[in-house]
């Protein structure tokens, strides 16, 4: 099922738009403020963004350049200024269109079924988290569009961990999944030393990581 979650200020509005996403067998998250809706982004496993530009708490602009240096899915802005130069400014952004209130529900389900469409081609190929990115098609990892050179286990390590960005990732979880992937045995001490060794590949300081942060006594997880 996919996640959608919509930062809109106007309760009517909001929940008028989530009750009609529901009903196509959406899961809709619903926030009112910018940093609400930055706090639902960390929880959860989004797919699609549905942003006012103009929150009470700040601009809609500014959250969508911040969210599309973190992570990437599909952003449409809600505006009631469809001007040139205010579209300008949110493609700029990165988002992927607008809508302009007020506006047919009906064509804005369409959109979201196309722009999920695009993404599913493209986006969910491609992990771009801060300057990390990986290419799960090519199999490869890039650090400040640099080619990072990972083995085998440090690869499939650090791609179950982007995938499940967000979730905290125990390690029998991970123990788990690596076990599975090479059809050997993969112990504690290795999963120590595979994170030691990707810290050392991709975190500016491995000595406080940005990118696989310690859960302690849980496992670890990608990003703050």
């Amino acid at each position: 099922m996919r996640n959608i979650l919509i930062i809109e200020d106007d309760k009517i509005l909001n929940k008028g738009v989530a009750f009609a996403l529901k009903k196509e067998g959406y899961n809709v998250i619903s926030a009112y403020t910018k940093q609400e809706g930055k706090t639902a982004i960390d929880n959860n496993e989004i797919d699609f963004l549905l942003l006012d530009i103009t929150l009470p708490d700040g601009s809609g602009l500014d959250l969508c350049k911040e969210i599309k240096t973190k992570i990437n899915f599909p952003i449409v802005f809600f505006t009631a200024n469809d001007t040139e130069e205010d579209m300008i400014k949110g493609f700029e952004c990165g988002c992927d269109d607008y809508i302009s209130k007020p506006f047919s529900v009906e064509v804005l389900k369409f959109k979201i079924n196309a722009i999920l469409k695009r993404s599913d081609i493209v986006e969910k190929k491609i992990f771009i988290y801060r300057d990390l990115k990986m290419d799960y098609d090519a199999k490869r990892v890039y650090k400040n569009d640099k080619e990072v050179k990972l083995s085998a286990t440090e690869y499939k390590l650090l791609e179950i961990l982007c995938k499940n960005k967000g979730r905290a990732m125990t390690k029998q979880i991970l123990l788990d999944k690596l076990w599975d992937y090479n059809g050997n045995y993969v112990d504690d001490n290795t999963l120590s030393v595979n994170i030691r060794r990707l810290r050392r590949k991709i975190e500016d300081d491995p000595k406080n990581p940005q990118y696989i942060i310690t859960l302690f006594g849980i496992g670890y997880i990608i990003g703050e």
